[in-house]
Parts: C-alpha cells; sequence; structure tokens
C-alpha cells in the first residue's frame, strides 16, 4: 500500500445523470490498468445500473458485476453497497450521497453528485471540506458547455 493519499475528484452532473457519465469514466479507469469499486447506498439502484453497464452503447463491453453474485472479486469492475475494499480496488466512485468510508488502498475517489439537487451540492460541498483537511488532494471537474468536463479547482 502506498503512503500517497487518495486523490479525491468531485464531478459536479448539471445536464447528464450518473449512469448517462459512468460508463465512460469507467473505461477510461479500466484503460489505466485499474480495477473499479461503484458504491452506492441503494441495493436496488445498483441492480439497475448493472442492467444499464450492459447495454449503455451496442459497441461496448464493460466487464463488471454486483459484489452479491458468484466470484465477484474477479470483475473489474464491481458494484457494491458495502464500506470495504476487501479485493484492493485502485478507484472507488461514490454515487448518491454514499458513505466513502476509509480511502486508504485507493489512488482515486470519483465523487458524482447532482448539481441540480441543492442536499447533493451541500453534501459534497461538505465532503470538499472533509477530504482537503485530511490531506486528500482535491479537483472539482464540471460539465463543460460541450461534451466534456471542465476542472474548475
Amino acid at each position: 500500500m502506498s503512503d500517497t493519499p487518495c486523490e479525491v475528484w468531485f464531478y459536479h452532473l448539471e445536464r447528464s445523470r450518473a449512469e448517462q457519465v459512468l460508463p465512460e469514466l469507467l473505461e477510461k479507469t479500466l484503460g489505466r490498468g485499474w480495477k473499479a469499486l461503484v458504491r452506492g447506498g441503494d441495493p436496488g439502484r445498483l441492480e439497475g445500473l448493472d442492467t444499464h453497464l450492459w447495454t449503455y452503447r451496442d459497441d461496448a463491453f464493460l466487464p463488471h458485476g454486483l459484489a452479491s453474485e458468484p466470484m465477484a472479486e474477479q470483475q473489474p469492475v464491481l458494484l457494491t453497497a458495502t464500506l470495504d475494499n476487501a479485493t484492493g480496488r485502485d478507484a472507488l466512485f461514490l454515487l448518491d450521497g454514499a458513505e466513502p468510508g476509509d480511502l486508504a488502498g485507493f489512488s482515486r475517489c470519483i465523487l458524482l453528485f447532482d448539481g441540480r439537487d441543492e442536499s447533493a451540492l451541500a453534501q459534497a460541498r461538505g465532503r470538499w471540506a472533509s477530504f482537503k483537511k485530511a490531506g486528500h488532494p482535491v479537483s472539482y471537474w464540471r460539465q463543460g458547455a460541450e461534451r466534456g468536463w471542465e476542472k474548475q479547482a
């Protein structure tokens, strides 16, 4: 395990839903040779996301699975509601206000939040302050006017 603190990247969604941007972010994560853990608080939402990741684009394949499925630890992308990183993932994706838990062992944490939801915005601001205080390098990405992301901080 590295002594380098986990980087925390905040993705401010303004026009898209998490389901629309998550596949591309996961593809980039896998392209780095990393494994990802996608943490959400609602098991039903994770099941819907599981289905979506199989069908989001006809010309793509994103290997993934739910933590509750057999041999889940072998999946490059694991969907879960638990707080552990028992399978040694490199990147943690947080959806719907899911708790981050201990970030030790992760290289990067990506927090996706809906900028149109005042409570999600307030929670993201609070987490920014907490992560920064804990010594994590933080970055803020906002959806650009066109397709793509613009780093704001």
